[in-house]
């Protein structure tokens, strides 16, 4: 089977592998890139799993709320100097502005709104344009945050007290939480990681049933890094973040973050 270079290339900004790893991942899995992955990541190959769902790229990141409307947006453009610009800091404005007012629902109904716009800005600062992300969360109680442009979070909760429910975003912008608890991630994604981890633990010579343990253990710390309820709390990492909640009667419902480039594969 031939593998193409773009492929092999792809797989080693994923997960810093070397050339011939990637290679040798991509034959043995028939050019089947997430589980080429697994295979690098059974055999120790694979240096970053935080990297597995991220792609780098330039831009700024746009929220805005009113009322129990809350709506992010992620341009990209190709480098930093230009996510600077007035030009493409009113674009992006004017997007998310629009988006608020009219409860745009999609990200596809923003990008065919606003094409020309964003070809007429291509033609002015000289670089490919690309509005990438758009989340739109409906509801009680809506906070946004914005990290420096380069971050921002949405999030949804039963409490009107948005001191406490910064702090809470605040954390999200930090920790990059996937899912809200652990009963919000999909069962695939535990499946494929307790797949992961038990042929991990079993390489190493131990017994089927010590195995399960270790890898029980391991499951528990894989939910404290992608379910927020589960992470230590940024503020106080004594605590975890429901206990934290649960300390100020706050309770979650929904939160969406973006960081600029980071993409879910």
């Amino acid at each position: 089977m031939q593998i193409s270079s773009n492929l092999i290339k792809k797989l080693r900004l994923i997960t810093e592998s070397g050339i011939l790893d990637c290679k040798k991942a991509l034959l043995k899995k028939k050019g089947n890139i997430d589980a080429a992955i697994d295979y690098l990541r059974k055999k120790g190959k694979s240096k970053a799993l935080n990297k597995i769902s991220r792609q780098t790229l330039q831009g700024s990141i746009f929220n805005k709320t009113k009322k129990n409307i809350g709506v992010m947006l992620e341009v990209n453009c190709e480098t930093d100097f230009v996510s600077k610009d007035k030009h493409f800091i009113d674009f992006g404005n004017k997007i998310i502005s629009y988006a608020l007012r009219k409860k745009i629902k999609n990200l596809l109904q923003i990008q065919e709104n606003f094409d020309v716009d964003r070809i007429n800005l291509i033609s002015i600062l000289g670089e490919n344009i690309k509005i990438s992300k758009y989340s739109i969360l409906i509801g009680d109680f809506i906070c946004n945050y914005l990290h420096r442009s380069r971050i921002g979070v949405l999030v949804q909760s039963n409490s009107m007290d948005f001191s406490l429910m910064k702090y809470i975003a605040m954390h999200i912008a930090a920790s990059k939480p996937l899912y809200l608890n652990p009963e919000s991630i999909p069962n695939e994604v535990l499946i494929r990681e307790k797949n992961i981890q038990l042929d991990m633990s079993l390489q190493t010579g131990k017994s089927n049933f010590i195995s399960k343990k270790i890898v029980e253990g391991r499951m528990k710390k894989f939910f404290s890094e992608i379910s927020l309820t589960k992470q230590p709390f940024i503020l106080d990492p004594k605590k975890t973040v429901e206990q934290y909640l649960l300390e100020h009667n706050i309770l979650l419902k929904n939160f969406v973050r973006f960081g600029v480039g980071e993409k879910i594969i």
